[in-house]
């Protein structure tokens, strides 16, 4: 029987835009235009923004009404709607449901597996929670266990797990930095090469 395939997907990059760039811009706090392409360490990239935010007393609020504005990258929705007619898919995300929400009502609501945020009666963000260590790598592990063929994209240092754990993983408009640190993964520039490598490699099934 044909083994059925499920897509993993990365969100900031993949089908929007970071989501920490664009407060940056809103706020003007060039500290916050820091990401996963900048710092591999999550915890310590995260304790940075979380600091930040203390010192300039930005609330969720705030930062919600920053990523309501954003919208999908261009091609994004078409592309997702492409790649459901032809494989399952899941957004593996190290963001926040209470950030997300907004971007999956305007992506036609995906499948989102991410993290969660502890708030104060301030509406301060006073931690992030993850819901496990490497939470994309261990999800791709789980499907593939339970005899899903997975394929799996993204644009940054914290997808590289998932990459690797995936039956076939390419990264996707990745930094140059990224790339020449993981020279074995193909190179995807655009919707156009994403929907010919889940078309190939839904054929060698």
């Amino acid at each position: 029987m044909t083994q059925p395939t499920i897509l993993t997907t990365d969100l900031e990059g993949v089908l929007v835009p970071e989501i920490w760039i664009a407060v940056a811009e809103r706020t003007g706090i060039e500290r916050l235009r820091l990401t996963t392409r900048d710092i591999p360490d999550y915890d310590e990239l995260m304790r940075g923004r979380l600091a930040i935010l203390r010192e300039h007393r930005l609330t969720l609020a705030d930062i919600q009404r920053v990523i309501g504005a954003i919208d999908p990258l261009p091609g994004a929705v078409e592309a997702l709607g492409q790649l459901r007619q032809q494989v399952q898919v899941i957004i593996l995300s190290d963001t926040y449901y209470e950030f997300a929400m907004p971007l999956m009502a305007k992506l036609g609501w995906p499948t989102l597996f991410c993290h969660s945020l502890d708030v104060d009666d301030q509406g301060m963000i006073t931690a992030y929670r993850l819901r496990m260590p490497d939470s994309k790598t261990a999800a791709v592990r789980a499907l593939r266990d339970i005899h899903f063929r997975v394929l799996a994209v993204g644009d940054s240092y914290n997808d590289v797990g998932m990459l690797a754990a995936a039956d076939a993983g390419a990264l996707f408009d990745p930094p140059q930095n990224v790339v020449a640190d993981f020279p074995h993964f193909p190179v995807l520039r655009g919707y156009d090469d994403l929907l010919a490598f889940v078309e190939r490699e839904t054929e060698r099934e």
